[in-house]
């Protein structure tokens, strides 16, 4: 399957991402932020994981400036 980076998993249920999950984990180095979002993406997917709100929209801003990346994923079993 693929998803456009920063394209929001699961459902969006306020509360729900651990503290690791939370979008204040980015890399320090901003050329490392797509590859970044699209593997968070992908995790997310692929665990039919889901994002609050703060994380879903922390996704959409940083993924507006990876519009080349695709996310590439296979769904857990």
């Amino acid at each position: 399957m693929r998803h456009r980076a920063g394209t929001p998993a699961g459902n969006e249920r306020a509360g729900t991402g651990s503290v690791r999950g939370r979008p204040e984990w980015m890399p320090p180095l901003p050329e490392a932020h797509c590859r970044y979002i699209g593997e968070w993406t992908a995790t997310k997917l692929r665990w039919g994981l889901s994002v609050d709100q703060a994380e879903a929209d922390a996704l959409a801003v940083y993924a507006e400036a990876c519009e080349t990346t695709v996310v590439h994923y296979t769904p857990a079993l």
